[in-house]
């Protein structure tokens, strides 16, 4: 499954404004071994690690696309490293992902995994978009259910991984945690039109997709799904609320 760094870029105002909260939740301080897990294109990564002075970042990513453009931004104190988030191994301070960990499943298992890395008074801190429940999504799997693609994908539906707010802060609770914070964002999108609510998502969810498709039942799909859009969204702009999670935690007790 290949990624597109130029069409998941095309937003990248929208897509990089949950960093500045996700970062307002991290312990600032000196001398961290830090991962960035689903880094992209690197530049976020870069970002968080200017916010850190003597810290050691290392970025990973499963896609050669986006790694391609984010090897370039290496340098002392920061690496890139191709790896899927299933693999990461090691012991570490700090544990961040800016819109990844909802690509991953079963995160009943994943968040635990991922909170035994952290070293004593390690933190962990995670977005994860939660749109799944929005219409546009929803109409996604309608089209999925419809023939000739239903058949064409052997009645796959991709199922969201991502859990409740609840459930993550059970989640830190359980894998002893203090210092826990879980909240849920809306971030207001003014898009141009339907054509560009189907760019944001042919960047993302629908990659899924369109991968197990091929043509001319992908363009099919496509075409389909986007008179859905054009009849929920006749005229622009469209207003396109974006739901995102936030959770933090230190594993045991957070750093004085």
């Amino acid at each position: 499954m290949a990624w597109n760094p130029e069409l998941y870029g095309k937003f990248q105002k929208e897509r990089f404004a949950p960093f500045e909260d996700l970062s307002d939740l991290i312990d600032i301080r000196e001398g961290l071994d830090v991962i960035d897990l689903g880094c992209g294109t690197g530049e976020l990564t870069r970002r968080l690690s200017d916010m850190l002075p003597g810290s050691s970042v290392l970025g990973i990513d499963s896609s050669p696309e986006m790694l391609s453009q984010a090897s370039p931004r290496s340098r002392s104190g920061l690496d890139f490293e191709l790896m899927p988030i299933d693999n990461v191994s090691g012991e570490w301070d700090l544990i961040f992902s800016n819109a990844a960990l909802q690509w991953v499943p079963d995160h009943q298992k994943l968040v635990p995994r991922l909170i035994s890395l952290l070293r004593p008074g390690g933190q962990i801190a995670v977005q994860v978009p939660s749109n799944h429940i929005h219409i546009t999504q929803l109409l996604i799997q309608e089209t999925a259910g419809e023939e000739p693609f239903r058949s064409a994908l052997g009645g796959w539906v991709r199922r969201p991984s991502v859990l409740t707010i609840t459930e993550y802060a059970e989640l830190l609770h359980e894998n002893g945690c203090s210092g826990i914070t879980v909240f849920e964002k809306v971030f207001p999108h003014i898009l141009e039109s339907a054509g560009s609510v189907l760019d944001w998502l042919s960047g993302t969810v629908l990659i899924y997709y369109f991968s197990r498709l091929q043509s001319p039942i992908k363009e099919a799909f496509r075409d389909a799904y986007m008179k859905k859009l054009e009849k929920l969204y006749p005229e622009g702009p469209v207003f396109y609320p974006f739901r995102r999670i936030f959770f933090s935690g230190y594993k045991g007790e957070s750093p004085a």
